[in-house]
């Protein structure tokens, strides 16, 4: 399974991640600082809304049927990245 970790420290680092399509993903957040309105994450598109503890791992399978580029932000839509699916 691939795995992208994401590092929330007030945005997040990176800000976008790329799976390839078919092979399962696994997209990981880990908030280390509490710095900006990062406790929250939601993606409607790929399903997922989720408090974000201090300090630890939460993760998400991703459904990498379908290509294309995804958003992710924070609960109040203001700090964005992306996962990208690519064919």
């Amino acid at each position: 399974m691939a795995k992208q970790t994401i590092i929330v420290d007030g945005g997040y680092q990176p800000n976008q991640v790329s799976f390839k399509q078919g092979e399962p993903a696994e997209l990981v957040f880990k908030r280390v600082s509490d710095r900006g309105c990062v406790q929250v994450v939601q993606s409607k598109a790929l399903g997922f809304k989720q408090e974000l503890p201090l300090n630890e791992e939460v993760s998400f399978t991703i459904d990498t049927t379908t290509p294309g580029t995804y958003g992710f932000a924070c609960g109040m839509d203001m700090v964005k990245g992306q996962v990208v699916v690519e064919s």
